[in-house]
């Protein structure tokens, strides 16, 4: 009997705790950095978000504008996008990024904008999943570029659903790490040159693109690794919902390690792994890639991703030649 009122009485202790801390808010202070007008640093900002930050992805105002810009390059409006499905944690949805006053980032001061980007804290203070935005060590001049080109949009009205987090995600916020604020960070002053150097291709991949947020196994419940970085997925991720797609076949992003048979190791030179990127698109529908933003990006900067992956030691397994999954 005992037993069981100490179970209950530790079930009603845990429960008021989360209740009380799963949303909790935090005080980080805000980086002291400041959108500019200036035409080239706004032409910077928009490589990255149309390119290596591949922003559009998620925030692209409907699915009928990415589709638009999947066909024909068209650039969506930034408005917000569709729900992102988190397993058992639950739905998130990406928000409104033009600077319109009521529904956008017009109501946030470029410091809340910059802390947000650097440590996953959204303007309320609650902390939002760094995982999903890992630009904690992105340049201070390439935050500020962001910010300069998201102030320079057109504003859209359009105002986003509220994160759906199930109990069980409620429990994961209050008490992971991946659910906190990102505080070890060591941004540098500028980004690295724009050459096809291991340095800038680190920088890329780390601190803009996040290749590890997909290609690295990961917990699925706390985001933490199980596994060597950039060796594969431990899990698979829904499609992109365009139209015709098969939202039933999920997709295993690849080894992009050296590791021979690796999806890296198809790639005998640089050139060809630019040309792959410049040229070869989607080939499976649905796929997550982000292609059609990568495409965007200069020679220079897809052949530092390139010469930084040979740096990587190789791990993991072989990559499949099918990398979709049924889901039931």
């Amino acid at each position: 009997m005992w037993l069981g009122l100490a179970v209950v009485v530790a079930a009603v202790v845990l429960a008021v705790y989360v209740a009380r801390n799963w949303d909790r808010t935090w005080d980080v202070p805000e980086p002291d950095l400041h959108a500019s007008t200036d035409p080239a640093v706004i032409a910077r900002g928009e490589y990255l978000v149309y390119g290596p930050a591949h922003c559009i992805v998620c925030h692209a105002g409907s699915v009928e504008q990415f589709e638009r810009f999947v066909e024909d390059g068209t650039p969506p409006t930034l408005a917000g996008g569709h729900g992102l499905l988190l397993g058992p944690l639950g739905t998130l949805y990406p928000k409104n990024l033009t600077p319109d006053k009521e529904t956008g980032i017009g109501r946030y001061t470029d410091g809340q904008i910059a802390r947000m980007m650097r440590h996953g804290v959204r303007p309320d203070g609650q902390a939002s999943i760094p995982l999903l935005m890992p630009f904690g060590n992105m340049s201070d001049a390439d935050v500020v570029a962001v910010i300069s080109f998201l102030r320079s949009l057109p504003a859209v009205r359009q105002e986003m659903p509220q994160n759906e987090w199930t109990t069980f995600g409620k429990v994961m916020r209050t008490f992971v790490a991946a659910a906190r604020p990102n505080l070890d960070v060591h941004p540098p002053k500028d980004a690295p040159p724009q050459e096809p150097t291991p340095a800038n291709g680190e920088y890329l991949v780390r601190s803009v693109a996040d290749c590890g947020g997909c290609h690295s196994p990961l917990d699925q419940a706390t985001g933490a690794p199980t596994g060597p970085e950039f060796s594969g997925a431990a899990s698979p991720m829904e499609p992109l919902p365009l139209k015709g797609v098969d939202t039933s076949l999920w997709f295993m992003p690849p080894n992009i390690t050296p590791l021979e048979k690796s999806a890296f190791s198809k790639f005998p030179d640089r050139a060809t792994f630019v040309a792959r990127f410049k040229n070869g698109g989607r080939q499976h529908d649905g796929s997550p890639m982000p292609w059609e933003t990568f495409k965007r990006m200069t020679p220079e900067d897809l052949g530092a991703i390139y010469e930084f992956l040979r740096t990587v030691p190789p791990s993991g397994q072989p990559a499949p030649e099918d990398p979709t999954v049924k889901q039931e």
